[in-house]
């Protein structure tokens, strides 16, 4: 705000993994640290963005869930929780905030080529191509793109939503 005098377009995208254990073996302090960061962290930059949005009468949030915000995905329950809380969220805020000119929507990636999956042995790795009926990870300048148009006035009439960039995985 300092240097531009006001904001525009704002993307909220926090994710860490966590452990991969089943609910009942989950720790509580890595649930809390997964919701905090997954969950609170967009919570608190549209707690923020959306009051300079206002003074400008307009604005594109986007939020960054994850396919896992529509579906479930087995010892991953904290993420998949607080990526559908995103998803929950965007809706919410799009409802209170459209007709005052600031479009609120959420994007949901499938498994893209990112410092997320760095890390991770080949056979874990090929597994997750698998799972994409296109046949490979998805690349970030596909999901830029997205946002590209999310962030535009071409995309106006966009809010509420939830956009899935996958690879077909949520088609199966």
């Amino acid at each position: 705000m300092k240097k531009f005098e006001k904001l525009d377009i704002a993307v909220n995208n926090a994710g860490i993994g966590g452990p991969q254990k089943p609910v009942g073996e989950y720790e509580i302090e890595a649930w809390d640290n997964v919701i905090s960061i997954n969950l609170s962290g967009v919570f608190y930059g549209m707690r923020y963005q959306i009051p300079a949005m206002l003074k400008n009468g307009a604005g594109s949030i986007i939020n960054v869930a994850s396919i896992l915000g529509s579906v479930g995905f087995a010892n991953s329950a904290a993420y998949v929780a607080a990526k559908h809380g995103v998803v929950g969220l965007t809706k919410s805020a799009a409802l209170e905030y459209s007709a005052k000119g600031i479009r609120v929507n959420s994007v949901g990636p499938a498994f893209i080529k990112t410092p997320l999956l760095k890390g991770l042995d080949e056979e874990l790795l090929s597994q997750l191509v698998n799972v994409h009926p296109i046949g490979r990870l998805g690349e970030a300048d596909e999901v830029a793109q997205l946002f590209v148009w999310l962030a535009s006035e071409r995309a106006s009439f966009a809010t509420g939503a939830y956009y899935p960039i996958d690879g077909g995985y949520l088609a199966q």
